[in-house]
């Protein structure tokens, strides 16, 4: 860490603080713009001997020894606070701010060392660049208000030094805009995204790779909020102009490609969901590596696709790889992990095998609400599925339950007609036709086809889901004459969606 911090090039912008931060790294073996690993050597061995620091040889790491660790911080006093910040910085100064698996990897070694070094500082205390850098060490393991908290926080300050429209005050106005998303608050994303994208224009241009990238952040946030045709015709064009001016392997073009997939999953288009994903997942693992985590949402887009053709098999296997990986990678609690586990607990129901089904969805539903809060999307959505697993169950008290809990604060969270309300909407109903409340189903069933026609199309495979339900609800009213109309209905528009 402490080599790396030496030799990096980054500016942090207030000379004091890079001075005190040279001083200290010289002492420890900096030479100029070369590192003498025998004097760093020398001073650890002398601080070895003193039994005042301890090597852990599984992690390759070396901390204080917890009695001086003690004893410092009731020495230090006044001296503290800036001892920590020289520490942070080095912590800040020792990685870039990229996304190999490499990098993944050591950041996650120094998540402990930035959790003791940040104890005692506030957020305003800190230098912008540093608690960028920082901030990026929490959002690794999804720990998303430490991440907010240090963004908004660099985003201000350099509002304030560098004004409005500086390069580096809107890149730390797109990272707070991505964690806005991440937490689910996409109106509020999307307003960042909006201002970020016309200055980057204005600014950098039309067909600068960050502008490039604003337009694809700015669809995808259309895409979170379920308006897919605004998504859907920004990333054509993102995707389309990154080909043509950054090239077809460039990372910008492939998260481009990768969420114009995810465009099409929501819309229902299986088939062209899958190549898109194939493409790309198979040129980031040859940019990347196998491990690199911005696969892994690729890899579980690729499995909901494969669920959603009948593919349980393929899905399994690439859910349970993404799982182990992101597990392994991330950790149990970071989002991504908890993504693939709701999605792979939805495939085992679909392949019937509900008790596995039910462990997994309480798993992630219950990390979920620890992680995002009870109010969030995924976390909605996650208790939406879980209830269906209930239901294929023969529980459908606790089913009913659940999807009334997870409906009203989907009105309220996400609005009346936002397709994963409609949804749920549809699954509640039906519920109430496996209780034999057949007038109830019916009602709500009319209401979600009429409401997911105008949403999502007439088309769209939800609709027609929900349809071919209601079918059954009649069926079991003994209307079978409105069931018959409205089964030949259902028939032509999918001999419809199948070009036939």
């Amino acid at each position: 860490m402490f080599k790396k911090a030496a030799l990096s090039q980054l500016n942090l912008k207030d000379l004091e603080l890079q001075d005190n931060v040279a001083k200290l790294l010289n002492q420890l073996g900096k030479q100029d713009s070369s590192w003498s690993s025998w004097t760093f050597r020398k001073v650890i061995m002398r601080l070895g001997s003193y039994s005042l620091i301890e090597y852990d040889h599984q992690n390759h790491t070396y901390g204080l020894h917890p009695l001086v660790h003690q004893w410092s911080g009731t020495t230090l006093e006044g001296n503290k606070s800036l001892m920590q910040n020289l520490v942070l910085t080095i912590i800040a100064l020792s990685f870039p701010l990229t996304f190999t698996d490499e990098d993944f990897k050591y950041r996650r070694k120094l998540l402990k060392h930035t959790t003791n070094s940040i104890a005692s500082l506030k957020p305003e205390d800190i230098n912008p660049l540093v608690g960028t850098h920082i901030a990026q060490i929490y959002s690794d393991v999804g720990r998303l208000k430490e991440t907010e908290a240090l963004e908004v926080m660099a985003m201000e300050k350099r509002k304030q030094v560098l004004g409005d429209n500086h390069p580096d005050t809107l890149t730390s106005m797109a990272i707070v805009a991505s964690t806005y998303w991440n937490q689910g608050r996409w109106s509020d994303a999307e307003v960042i995204f909006l201002v970020v994208l016309e200055k980057r224009k204005l600014v950098l241009g039309d067909d600068h790779p960050d502008t490039l990238k604003s337009m694809a952040e700015l669809a995808t946030t259309y895409l979170s909020q379920g308006r897919w045709k605004e998504a859907e015709a920004l990333l054509v064009a993102v995707t389309e102009k990154s080909k043509r001016v950054l090239g077809e392997d460039h990372r910008v073009t492939l998260g481009s490609m990768g969420d114009l997939a995810t465009t099409y999953l929501s819309q229902g288009y299986w088939k062209e969901a899958e190549a898109l994903l194939v493409e790309v997942i198979k040129k980031d693992e040859r940019a990347l590596g196998d491990d690199h985590p911005d696969i892994l949402i690729a890899m579980d887009n690729l499995a909901f696709a494969y669920r959603c053709q009948g593919l349980l098999k393929d899905a399994e296997a690439l859910g349970l790889v993404g799982m182990e990986k992101s597990k392994r990678l991330l950790g149990d609690d970071h989002p991504y992990t908890l993504f693939i586990m709701a999605n792979l607990a939805v495939t085992y129901r679909e392949q019937g095998r509900l008790n596995e089904a039910e462990a997994l969805a309480v798993m992630a539903m219950e990390s979920m609400k620890r992680v995002f809060g009870d109010t969030h999307p995924r976390t909605l959505r996650c208790m939406g599925n879980l209830a269906v697993t209930y239901r294929k169950q023969g529980r459908l008290q606790d089913a009913e339950v659940l999807q009334i809990v997870a409906l009203e604060k989907m009105k309220t969270v996400l609005g009346d007609e936002y397709p994963w309300t409609l949804e749920n909407m549809a699954n509640l109903a039906d519920t109430h036709r496996d209780q034999g409340r057949l007038k109830e189903a019916e009602a709500l069933s009319v209401e979600v086809i009429e409401k997911m026609g105008r949403v999502l199309g007439d088309d769209h495979p939800h609709t027609l889901i929900t349809m071919t339900n209601l079918i059954a609800t009649y069926v079991a009213l003994g209307r079978s004459n409105d069931a018959e109309a409205l089964k030949a209905i259902v028939e032509e528009r999918r001999k419809h969606c199948d070009g036939s």
